[in-house]
């Protein structure tokens, strides 16, 4: 029997059930009936404002009228332009409640990103904040649909009046304000026409399984795609991670809501999974070290959900040096791969901060919304992502086939379960490609990453398939030398990159910032180096290491290691082109 069908990783479930009941309601109908059952717990909470269930259901149904006296119908897409901020969750929900699809991009995307977005998905309106106003504004008289309705919003719409005029005098001030008149509508505005809309709201608009939201991906080739997520995918990865996160109930609990809502983890985990369990969302617009220490002293938040570099500024946050953080419940890794040396530090961190809590690491992707394998609570197995959620399975497969690997072997991991896409929009080629009918029958989502199952059902997961370094004929994943490298009681963060070569194809380099305190120079450099000696075979060994104060990071916080990839490539061509000059010169 296969290790898949088996499932040999329920005996580690603790009290975790193995299969789950998923209703057949929406996204809108399930935080509805969390409102129904919890009206006066606070669904999120806003720089310092709160905004209790029953309020949020009555700001739900204010916004969706507003959508519909816009004009948007059932099906109609509509873009969310925006950070963590309450007038993207109202929309989000609201868009839902009337039977349209949110396409949720970032916006801080480049004005040539957003107007592919926005043509993509043939959206009728974007809603964004009015400090975007000047990179969106030009774009619409050039769109494939010119009549695209903008919505503007304000940070000091949703704050109190005192603190409403002081950001209008601060931070309000940097922004270029829209022109008096404009081919837009304040959000205001926006909602005070929706008051003067004389309709009911529909009821049922969606069926469950129909498509709530689109999100983007790099998917399993690199090259941009819309990810059609049904109602369904949602609700289930919300259940499935309550269910797994070994505290259930979470009604009453606080999440901190860091991770963006345009981002797979940030809306799937961060705003629905609190939502349909009567939580309450600490909404985040903007993430740096000061602010976050604040947060976590002040709002003694239950869970948190972040990516590796969100826990690493945890380490060089001065404030935290004396907080007390036992009031944490969960904390949850994901969106890249945490390095066991990064688990241990934060471990021992939280640790010496009073929290009884590890740090817990999941993996999933957009294809999947975002989590669905996840570290046992109170158990770890070094190295491993832990095992899949509940009615999740997993399986590694001889890459380019349908042929399932043994325990121990590695392979292109591969899932299947209820929160798996529906497809990739408009691409049904690469559809066809990465989500294939397997000979059990099942549709199983083909990730484009490696790594291996044991015995057990656990999963270690090795790099994504187009990551790899080809040295020498030599396969190097780089995650795995990060993970060499971050061990060091010098380096707080290491990237690994192939850099082009001659006669090895590719050679290795290595990129570091090292932890306060420690000097960059020639000797550390030295001391990293024959540590790496010590460490790495001969063949994967860094030519060389670059101190950096930080790495480049995507829109979503993960080390942006195309960018160092690029870098590297820009230096070779300048100083190649600069030879073949010197050449020529020598030669006349």
């Amino acid at each position: 029997m296969s290790i898949s069908s088996s499932a040999p990783w329920l005996k580690y479930y603790g009290d975790t059930p193995h299969h789950l009941q998923y209703p057949q309601k929406t996204i809108y109908e399930m935080v509805k009936a969390a409102a129904d059952r919890y009206p006066k717990n606070y669904a999120y909470e806003f720089m310092g404002k709160k905004t209790t269930y029953a309020e949020f259901m009555q700001k739900i149904d204010a916004a969706a009228k507003a959508y519909l006296a816009l004009g948007i119908q059932k099906g109609d897409r509509v873009t969310i332009c925006m950070p963590n901020c309450p007038q993207a969750v109202d929309s989000f929900y609201a868009l839902n409640r009337i039977g349209a699809v949110s396409n949720m991009i970032h916006p801080l995307s480049a004005a040539g990103e957003i107007k592919f977005y926005l043509n993509f998905s043939q959206s009728k309106a974007i809603l964004t904040l009015d400090q975007f106003y000047s990179k969106i504004a030009p774009l619409l008289p050039e769109l494939d649909n010119p009549e695209t309705k903008l919505i503007v919003a304000k940070i000091e719409d949703e704050l109190f009046p005192h603190l409403a005029v002081g950001y209008a005098l601060t931070a309000g001030r940097k922004y270029p304000h829209p022109a008096r008149r404009g081919n837009y509508i304040w959000w205001k505005d926006f909602l005070r026409k929706g008051k003067k809309l004389n309709a009911f709201l529909p009821k049922n608009p969606q069926k469950p399984e129909e498509g709530a939201s689109i999100l983007y991906s790099g998917g399993t080739t690199g090259t941009t795609k819309g990810i059609l997520l049904s109602n369904m995918n949602f609700n289930a990865l919300g259940l499935q991670t309550i269910a797994a996160s070994g505290f259930a109930p979470i009604n009453g609990l606080k999440m901190l809501s860091v991770m963006p809502v345009f981002h797979g983890f940030g809306l799937g985990i961060g705003i629905h999974t609190a939502l349909i369990g009567g939580a309450c969302c600490i909404l985040v617009p903007k993430f740096n070290v000061a602010t976050y220490a604040d947060l976590l002293i002040k709002k003694q938040p239950n869970i948190i959900p972040g990516v590796p570099t969100l826990f690493e500024a945890l380490l060089r946050a001065d404030k935290l040096e004396n907080a007390d953080l036992s009031c944490l419940k969960g904390v949850f890794c994901g969106g890249d791969s945490l390095s066991i040396e990064l688990k241990k530090k934060v471990d021992d961190f939280l640790k010496a901060h009073n929290a009884s809590v590890q740090i817990r690491q999941g993996y999933g992707l957009t294809e999947c919304v975002t989590a669905s394998c996840l570290t046992p609570k109170d158990y770890n197995r070094v190295g491993s992502i832990g095992v899949p959620f509940p009615d999740t399975y997993y399986k590694i497969v001889k890459p380019g086939t349908t042929e399932e690997l043994d325990a121990n072997f590695e392979g292109e991991i591969c899932i299947s379960g209820p929160s798996v896409m529906l497809r990739y929009v408009d691409n049904p080629e690469e559809t066809a490609n990465t989500l294939r009918r397997h000979e059990d029958g099942r549709i199983w989502l083909h990730t484009g990453d490696l790594g291996k199952m044991d015995e057990d059902g656990f999963v270690f997961f090795s790099q994504r398939m187009k990551r790899m370094i080809i040295t020498s004929g030599y396969n190097v994943y780089p995650g795995q030398l990060e993970n060499i490298i971050d061990g060091h009681e010098k380096v707080l963060l290491s990237c690994v990159i192939g850099v082009k070569d001659p006669y090895k194809v590719q050679k290795v380099k290595a990129f570091v910032v090292l932890r306060p305190g420690f000097e960059a120079n020639d000797e550390t450099k030295q001391e990293l180096l024959d540590y790496c000696r010590q460490h790495i075979a001969k063949y994967a060994m860094p030519y060389d290491i670059e101190f950096r104060d930080e790495l480049p990071k995507t829109l979503v916080g993960k080390v942006a290691y195309r960018i160092l990839e690029e870098e590297e490539a820009d230096r070779q061509a300048t100083q190649e082109a600069l030879q073949a000059a010197q050449d020529a010169s020598e030669n006349k």
